[in-house]
């Protein structure tokens, strides 16, 4: 769908959809963008050249059908895939990516940290998907020195960069927020710093007593950024682990570094959204959206969980989905899901299903309580299907068709009580909404009660 779209803009130095949008050009994606939001294309014009929304669209990702992620849209879920060096192949994390796709997810990040050949399940990922990727260079930089953090240089984030921005990744964490002076902020924390690549730039910075090479190279990578029409997803290092770590000072300092770098990128017209926390109570989680909205003027904000509470490994989707729905709420772009296995392994397809139907549903909440235009529509036909015993058409309309005529089919599983007027909680005698009064009913008992007073017993 896009060949043609891109084709047109071979030969220019900056490819970004902010680039077009500050010109007052509508590009095609952001058409695309604006039927599927069912939303005014100049709306999705002026909010990409503000900034308050982007459109991830590598131009090397031909296969992608445009999204956007900004608060006059709706509420997006992304979902987590890769490789590691104990588990998963091409095939499994395809396998991955299609389910992901298929129960919901806006877009999916490739977080391949080994188990073979990354560059190939990347290409492979991005060939076949339809929503865009993400990933985090920083990882595959690590795995190209075997390990070896400390001999890590500038060239070598640099190099691993580039690769996936010509390979046709749409958005990329860069870890640039951390600071050498923020490290002494942690020593307060329980769990310290719980980023993977806000670790490995941590430990590469106190090994060379040098300041962060993202950070120091950040105008390097806009360059890239600006040839492939990348997006800056500006990650959270010192993201709170845990309840105790969320809103201290190592955090919203680096939020404050978050802000800078964002309109640093905007002055070249380059498309960013920034991380969030974490684990973050739910008294505090108002205040990290709204904090986030003024240090970086209002750039999409993209939450992990958050967690509300630290104390149920193995139910983590439910945590993060409460905060997450919260997050939603107040104005959050964008939210990261979390799968049962947070803190204890890799996924299974199972645990991403999980997790998925977990962020739709904090996503979608978080649309009806915004009052967004047509969410509740859904709902409301949904409810009329259950109040009318339409049992077929309310799993047509439900996150998981699967799941819910597989929990109706377990005690009730011959096709006649698709229509019947009852499910086995109340049986076919006390189901209440089998009391079906009529309007002239109603309009009767109305001039009764107005004319005579209710009696007792």
């Amino acid at each position: 769908m896009r060949k043609e779209w891109v084709a047109k803009r071979q030969g220019q130095s900056n490819v970004t959809q902010m680039n077009y949008a500050r010109q007052g050009i509508i590009t095609e994606e952001m058409d695309y963008v604006a039927k599927r939001e069912n939303l005014p294309v100049e709306l999705i014009r002026d909010e990409v050249a503000r900034g308050r929304m982007i459109i991830p669209a590598n131009i090397n990702h031909l296969n992608l059908e445009p999204m956007c992620i900004g608060i006059a849209s709706k509420c997006k879920v992304n979902a987590n895939i890769g490789a590691s060096p104990n588990s998963s192949d091409i095939n499994e994390e395809l396998d991955k990516l299609n389910l992901s796709v298929k129960y919901g997810a806006d877009t999916v990040m490739d977080l391949s940290t080994g188990g073979g050949n990354l560059d190939e399940i990347r290409t492979a990922i991005i060939n076949t998907s339809p929503v865009p990727i993400g990933t985090v260079p920083i990882y595959q930089a690590l795995e190209s020195v075997h390990g070896n953090m400390e001999s890590l240089t500038p060239n070598d984030f640099l190099h691993i960069i580039e690769k996936h921005a010509q390979q046709g990744v749409d958005y990329m964490t860069i870890h640039a927020g951390i600071l050498i002076e923020h490290l002494p902020l942690v020593k307060n924390r329980i769990t310290g710093i719980v980023s993977r690549g806000g670790g490995i730039l941590a430990r590469w910075m106190l090994h060379h007593h040098k300041q962060n090479p993202l950070y120091t190279h950040f105008d390097d990578i806009i360059e890239i950024f600006k040839k492939y029409d990348v997006s800056f997803s500006l990650g959270d290092s010192l993201r709170p682990g845990c309840q105790h770590d969320a809103s201290d000072e190592a955090q919203l300092a680096e939020l404050k570094t978050l802000g800078q770098l964002t309109r640093r990128a905007w002055e070249h017209n380059v498309q960013v959204m920034v991380e969030g926390p974490g684990h973050v109570p739910m008294d505090q989680i108002e205040f990290n959206v709204k904090k986030q909205m003024e240090e970086c003027s209002e750039a999409p904000f993209y939450v992990l969980g958050p967690l509300v509470t630290d104390i149920a490994p193995g139910y983590d989707h439910i945590t993060s989905a409460i905060g997450a729905a919260m997050a939603g709420w107040y104005g959050t772009a964008m939210l990261c899901y979390v799968t049962p296995k947070e803190h204890l392994g890799l996924p299974n397809a199972e645990d991403v299903r999980n997790g998925l139907i977990a962020y739709k549903i904090a996503a979608h909440a978080a649309d009806i309580a915004r009052h967004r235009i047509g969410a509740r529509d859904r709902d409301d036909e949904l409810s009329h299907a259950r109040y009318n015993f339409d049992w077929n058409r309310q799993f047509e309309l439900s996150l998981d068709p699967e799941r819910a005529k597989e929990y109706h089919d377990e005690t009730l599983p011959a096709d006649i009580y698709k229509t019947a007027e009852f499910c086995s909680m109340c049986g076919p005698k006390f189901c209440p909404m089998q009391t079906k009064v009529d309007a002239d009913a109603l309009t009767e008992l109305e001039k009764f009660l107005a004319k005579e007073p209710v009696t007792q017993g």
